[in-house]
């Protein structure tokens, strides 16, 4: 019985994963700059970046990451033991020092703006909520009648798992979901559920969405997902990570070749593997990796970070601190050619691989897009397919051959 529930959730989930995320989402998180820190009046700045500069592009979400309930929160890493801003049924609330205006408030001037708002929450219940023994809102349960005590993440201490067949454990879930979609919170980006794998939760989580009658995205983390479950993800949630954290490095662009090929065939509107966030521009501010900073990505890395993302069709979540942008940055995000792959492609798909050179693929209304990389660590002449094709970054009409530093790349249209 124990994934007794998961055909419904498929059922009620094949009516709502669309609505919410038809396209690949595209947006912004905190993370990759400010970790766990980050405060009202910076996510306010970003926003305001976006709905000027970004929006007309189709970017449009605003995330929130992890610990915006700890008032004391830090860099490099989480706080043990976080005495976390919760009301008296034991949900999570924005730390007040941090976002004095509150979470609706705050979505409010961000909708304002024709944007989308977005949190990051911990799978389970606080463990503070525990020890208090606190009512669960809407349910005769409390919070230790619901609490799995041995079921805890590995990497943060805010929370205990749910124990699902528990009376009340729904309603909990369903009572955090109402107090979200109450702030009007439009994305949630779930962390500790996708690997290890907590399928009861997941589904339990996106019961909730379902009655909130909000189309909510849900994002599933952390990586890597397993491609055996890629139908439950698809029923349950619009995105799942397929990677672990990704950072600024090579070696972890290089690998999410692999993973994007892997996933690609099952790429489909409502159900979005996710390599992860974008790691450019300027990071590391108060991250929990490194320092400030910008991206230690060269700029045909970064390039090629961008073509790899949009030809394979992965979610775009900006992790740089957007009002720090210069010209370079700014151009990867505005490029419309560039993200129609990302937000228009079909078939999208690797085509060859002849040592170093990879070449991807997908229809992009009556265009075909190809993208084509160097991932050694030696210039490349590469062959590119017949006939005039449109260089979509340099903006011009190319045929035979295109020249490629070492991981760098080029995105090419023809019959546009």
């Amino acid at each position: 019985m124990k994934y007794a529930c998961l055909a419904l959730c498929a059922a009620m989930a094949a009516a709502a994963a669309d609505p919410a995320a038809p396209t690949p989402p595209m947006g912004w998180n905190s993370w990759d700059s400010y970790g766990t820190s980050v405060t009202e009046a910076e996510v306010k700045a970003n926003a305001a970046y976006m709905a000027a500069k970004l929006k007309v592009h189709g970017w449009q979400y605003v995330v929130v990451d992890i610990q915006w309930s700890d008032p004391l929160a830090k860099p490099h890493g989480y706080r043990p033991n976080a005495e976390l801003a919760m009301d008296e049924n034991g949900r999570l609330i924005p730390a007040a020092n941090r976002f004095p205006s509150g979470f609706k408030a705050l979505a409010d001037s961000i909708h304002a703006q024709g944007l989308k708002f977005g949190i990051h929450i911990m799978r389970g219940i606080p463990r503070r909520a525990v020890a208090a023994n606190l009512p669960v809102f809407g349910s005769k349960a409390r919070a230790a009648d619901i609490a799995d005590t041995g079921s805890t993440c590995r990497w943060n201490t805010d929370m205990y798992g749910i124990d699902m067949s528990k009376p009340g454990a729904q309603d909990y879930y369903d009572s955090i979901l109402k107090l979200y979609a109450g702030w009007g919170v439009d994305y949630i980006k779930c962390d500790d559920i996708a690997q290890p794998f907590h399928g009861e939760e997941i589904a339990a989580l996106h019961r909730a969405i379902v009655k909130t009658g909000r189309p909510i995205v849900l994002s599933l983390s952390p990586g890597p997902a397993d491609l055996a479950k890629a139908d439950f993800y698809a029923a349950n949630a619009n995105l799942w990570r397929i990677s672990g954290d990704f950072w600024d490095l090579w070696r972890d662009l290089r690998r999410s070749f692999d993973l994007l090929e892997k996933w690609s065939p099952l790429v489909k509107p409502g159900g979005w593997p996710d390599a992860d966030m974008l790691p450019l521009g300027r990071i590391g501010i108060r991250a929990e990796r490194g320092n400030d900073r910008p991206t230690r990505f060269t700029r045909d890395e970064q390039r090629t970070l961008i073509n790899l993302w949009c030809i394979a069709r992965s979610p775009l979540m900006f992790g740089g601190d957007l009002p720090s942008n210069d010209a370079f940055t700014e151009s990867l995000l505005t490029n419309d050619e560039v993200l129609a792959a990302n937000q228009k492609g079909t078939d999208a798909r690797k085509l060859s691989q002849e040592g170093d050179a990879v070449v991807w693929t997908s229809k992009v209304g009556g265009a075909m897009y190809y993208a084509v990389f160097n991932v050694g660590e030696q210039a490349r002449e590469i062959a590119l397919p017949a006939g005039a094709l449109r260089n979509l970054w340099e903006k011009k009409t190319v045929s035979g051959t295109v020249t490629l530093a070492p991981h760098a790349s080029a995105m090419f249209a023809a019959g546009r």
